[in-house]
């Protein structure tokens, strides 16, 4: 998979995912450049063994983990707890889907256990389905967890973006998550668009 990531960090993002899903057509498998130290390295695991994301994270130097699969509270937990004793802080990112409608009592076990939610689209794949979900559903958001906002989020939907942030719903709203709708190839950004949304936001 080619990969422009020198670029895109030129841009100063405040994160930058790599994808360790095998299925993924982003699956990344190969050098991270030197990065600046404002970015923060994600690595994004679905359902991944146990000792495969300790691995990658020594590996890549990650400082974050975004967990998009089935991910129990106590794997997270163990997860966080396992770094901690090689003294490794990584901040972690659990992933949970949205189409029309949530169950946001489901996000009760995770607070003690990860740093951030990410509410993504739900569709086929765990990821980089490309088309955005009904953000209204977060009026029923009860947590004082910060969250990103994920899902199909591109140049098209800007108005969408400045809406949502004058709602009272986006009162905890993170980061927002971007990435398939930016894409000329699955993992090659296309930086122009890129430079477009940032200078929008």
């Amino acid at each position: 998979m080619k990969s422009n990531t020198a670029e895109v960090a030129q841009l100063s993002p405040d994160y930058l995912g790599f994808i360790f899903w095998e299925h993924s057509s982003r699956y990344f498998d190969g050098e991270i450049p030197e990065l600046p130290h404002t970015i923060n390295k994600i690595g994004v695991f679905v359902d991944a063994d146990f000792v495969f994301i300790i691995e990658t994270v020594k590996k890549y130097q990650l400082q974050g983990l975004q967990l998009h699969g089935y991910e129990s509270p106590e794997y997270c937990s163990n997860i966080a707890e396992e770094l901690k004793k090689l003294n490794w802080k990584v901040e972690i990112i659990k992933v949970f889907s949205i189409k029309d409608k949530f169950n946001f009592n489901v996000l009760i076990p995770y607070e003690n256990v990860c740093d951030y939610y990410l509410f993504d689209t739900k569709g086929k794949l765990p990821g980089g389905n490309g088309y955005i979900f009904n953000w209204s559903v977060l009026k029923n958001y009860q947590s004082t967890k910060p969250f990103f906002l994920s899902g199909g989020i591109g140049l098209n939907n800007l108005d969408k973006i400045n809406e949502f942030r004058k709602a009272p719903e986006s009162k905890y709203c993170y980061a927002i998550d971007i990435n398939s709708t930016f894409e000329i190839n699955p993992g090659l950004k296309n930086i122009e668009e890129l430079q477009k949304f940032k200078e929008a936001l």
